[in-house]
């Protein structure tokens, strides 16, 4: 039989996401669940899903109550919290497919979002880059090659169509059967789900 599982929709420009990734992979394996990352673009996504709105970094009243929210959840989950140098996450983003590759998705982006929202680095940056994939056990030479490819891009936008065909609006996002989950606020009702559907 096969085992179930729980599309995670991820981008590593996104803090809520973060905060999900530290907890849901856990609860995944908790109740035999496997767990499959799909990295896409959160301001294509909007688009993709007719929400033509600012960015929350573009109403300082919402931007100032969200940043005080993801303090109190890190705190509440005992994990440093420092904003990030930059938000073009486009090739961390794209690397995720070349570790789903080579068997290693789930320290690749444990590691992704702890570099990007714990120690705030600029996810663009080539020596991040680098580290990253030295760090999860990759070949740093050809991570880096692969990142910028005409073939991580194509399987970037495959992976973006297929989420806007899904419904996914935003991230994170998390679908079983015909549920969708939205936010680490959700995650009791993930596992209250997973609990009664277990493997």
């Amino acid at each position: 039989m096969a085992s179930k599982v729980i599309d995670f929709y991820i981008d590593f420009t996104s803090p809520f996401t973060y905060l999900c990734n530290l907890k849901l992979p856990d609860l995944a394996a908790r109740y035999g669940y496997q767990l499959n990352y799909h990295p896409i673009d959160i301001p294509t996504a909007k688009l993709a899903a007719g929400n033509y709105g600012p960015s929350n970094r573009q109403v300082p009243a919402k931007i100032r109550a969200l940043m005080q929210d993801l303090n109190r959840w890190a705190a509440h989950y005992g994990v440093p919290f420092t904003f990030p140098k930059g938000l073009n996450a486009w090739r961390m983003n794209i690397g995720t497919f070349y570790a789903i590759e080579k068997g290693k998705a789930r320290h690749y982006v444990d590691e992704a979002y702890r570099l990007v929202w714990a120690d705030g680095v600029d996810p663009n940056d080539d020596a991040v880059l680098r580290g990253l994939a030295k760090t999860v056990g990759l070949d740093a030479d050809a991570f880096m090659a692969y990142v910028s490819s005409r073939e991580g891009e194509k399987a970037y936008e495959a992976s973006r169509v297929a989420a806007h065909a899904r419904g996914v609006y935003g991230v994170p996002i998390m679908m079983v059967d015909d549920q969708i989950w939205w936010g680490n606020d959700r995650l009791m009702f993930v596992e209250e789900y997973l609990k009664a559907h277990a493997a």
